[in-house]
């Protein structure tokens, strides 16, 4: 059966984890940036300027694009996807 034959929906512990992931994989990737060579430790408040990144491979396509039905995230294009800034 397929993923999102409404018969078999998706668990919301898996779109949870999911999500979690994505959070955990932006969150390092920004690290990442920031923490490389040749940036200035004197430029304070510099954030990093990845906003957006490829979703983690081990989740179905079906499950992010649940999360951008539920507005927690939004296609980024060419396969990535960004948080939605809540306000």
């Amino acid at each position: 059966m397929e993923p999102n034959n409404p018969l078999n929906p998706l668990d919301p512990k898996q779109v949870k984890t999911a999500f979690k992931a994505f959070k955990k994989r932006l969150k390092l990737t920004q690290l990442d940036e920031d923490s490389k060579l040749g940036r200035s430790p004197m430029t304070g408040g510099s954030h990093s300027s990845i906003l957006a990144i490829q979703p983690p491979s081990e989740f179905s396509h079906e499950i992010w694009q649940e999360l951008v039905k539920q507005g927690k995230l939004k296609p980024a294009g060419r396969g990535m996807y960004e948080l939605v800034k809540e306000l």
